[in-house]
């Protein structure tokens, strides 16, 4: 079967994808990913076909330039900017450009990151069977757990799932934007449905969370569709990250990393360092992107790594605490390794995760805004004196490895393929 891959484009979204699009690959099916120019260079490194669409509204470089300001944002202020700014211009044209795209690739059968809003709706109009994948947190829309882009604790008195109902509903006042732009190819196409209801076009086929199903709160009533994989990573199918490896001293390593998108917010890196600098005992790599100049967070301890991009999977094997942005992929990753963590949850589904982290028992959670190094440098002596953290967190490393993500979610595609062209 010809399976089309559409991921959105960043790199926490398109690492599991390619990867699931590899398992896929490798059991026979032709499989093409479809992307703005930005996604091509993760995914030919990954050792995928690529097919552009949107060169003309979003050409190399664009993406870049567009995420810019989102690196000093936080909370509701990212999420707002980044549905209006990105989201929208993005849904729109590739709702233009999509249905061009797979009639001349011949695709039978797509597979569509959920945060790619809408972009379902173009094969339900050409009458293509479609699988959706969570790359984030999947977002529960009944109330029953907080929307994940609030950091609440999972409660369920009747104010909490009052304020959880409040939550969804503040959580799709935030996709407006997007909402306009497939109001009007809706129109435009004669598509007639409920699909303006929030979650009625996700497919009826298939939707794979790469959340394990232990990691997340429970009895959300998901639909019958509604998969827990796990993980969809295997270490491969990555671009080669230098690092001055002869610079670690053989100390209890602590990696920080706050992701590749929101990640310049100075005062939390500060406090980092701040905290490191108390604690000789063990070495800091910090990874700070591209959005932070390094010799601006002077004076750096002698005995901490700075860089702008890490291996961060051959660096959380060797790890004693991750200290993170609460991304759900990194989060998967140090939890791969039986790494605890320091969660500092900046937007999008970060306090979410960040959430479930401190339900969880797999670390602490800290406010980002007010950060200070003896916040940072408490949580961390916490984190790594309390041998239960570590506890938890290995047993989240068996679970990962009893889950086989990849597997399940390769195997429930294929099933959703043979089985069933349901559409919404």
């Amino acid at each position: 079967m010809k399976i089309g891959f559409i991921a959105y484009p960043a790199s926490g979204h398109l690492y599991p994808m390619t990867a699931l699009a590899r398992k896929l690959q490798s059991r026979g099916h032709e499989v093409i990913c479809i992307g703005v120019p930005d996604t091509e260079p993760i995914v030919r490194a990954a050792g995928l076909t690529f097919v552009p669409y949107c060169e003309e509204e979003f050409p190399t470089g664009s993406l870049t330039e567009a995420y810019a300001p989102v690196a000093k944002m936080q909370g509701m202020e990212v999420v707002a900017y980044t549905s209006e700014k990105i989201f929208a211009p993005l849904t729109r044209a590739a709702l233009k450009h999509l249905p061009q795209t797979l009639e001349q690739t011949g695709v039978e059968a797509l597979v569509i990151d959920t945060i790619h809003f809408f972009l379902e709706l173009v094969p339900i109009n050409m009458g293509i069977p479609y699988a959706q994948v969570c790359c984030a947190m999947p977002l529960d829309l009944s109330g029953t757990t907080p929307p994940f882009i609030f950091n609440w604790p999972h409660e369920t008195t009747p104010e909490a799932l009052t304020r959880n109902i409040e939550g969804v509903h503040q959580a799709v006042q935030t996709l407006l934007p997007v909402l306009a732009e497939a109001t009007h190819y809706a129109d435009s196409t004669d598509l007639r449905s409920n699909w303006q209801e929030p979650g009625s076009t996700l497919s009826k086929l298939a939707v794979i969370t790469q959340t394990p199903k232990e990691f997340d709160f429970p009895g959300i009533p998901w639909p019958s569709q509604f998969h827990y994989a796990g993980p969809l990573h295997d270490g491969e199918g990555r671009e080669p990250v230098a690092f001055p490896w002869e610079k670690l001293n053989g100390k209890p390593l602590i990696y920080a990393s706050l992701g590749t998108l929101v990640n310049g917010l100075d005062h939390a890196y500060t406090a980092i360092l701040e905290a490191s600098n108390e604690l000789p005992e063990v070495q800091l790599v910090l990874s700070v992107g591209h959005s932070i100049n390094p010799d601006d967070l002077r004076p750096i301890p002698p005995h901490a790594i700075i860089v702008r991009t890490a291996p961060q999977l051959q660096l959380l094997k060797r790890a004693a605490l991750c200290i993170t942005h609460a991304g759900l992929n990194t989060t998967l990753e140090a939890l791969a390794q039986g790494v605890p963590m320091v969660a500092l949850p900046i937007g999008y589904d970060q306090p979410g995760v960040a959430a479930r982290i401190e339900h969880h028992g797999v670390g602490r959670c800290l406010e980002v805004a007010a950060l200070t190094g003896k916040q940072m440098l408490m949580a961390i002596r916490k984190v790594l004196e309390n041998p239960s953290y570590r506890a938890r967190a290995q047993y989240f490393q068996k679970v990962i490895k009893r889950t086989r993500g990849l597997k399940v979610a390769a195997d429930r595609i294929e099933e959703a393929f043979e089985n069933g062209t349901t559409f919404p």
